[in-house]
């Protein structure tokens, strides 16, 4: 599969601003109060956006991998 330049730049942008915008999210989650309960433990509030941002990380790092490939 051949991508044009527009698109494989599009996806590395799109990898760019996951990359960029997710660990932003997460620094709010961990200041949240809602991530800890009363004894400091961790909160299902905390495991579903733990959760959230590392699979968009994940898959933002993908799509700006394909791009940079489509790219070489």
């Amino acid at each position: 599969m051949t991508l044009s330049t527009a698109a494989a730049v599009l996806l590395v942008v799109a990898g760019a601003w996951n990359l960029f915008i997710w660990p932003q999210f997460a620094k709010r989650i961990i200041a949240d109060p809602r991530s800890r309960d009363e004894n400091g433990g961790r909160t299902t509030f905390f495991t579903v956006h733990a959760v959230l941002i590392t699979v968009s990380l994940a898959l933002g790092l993908a799509v700006g991998l394909v791009g940079v490939v489509a790219l070489v």
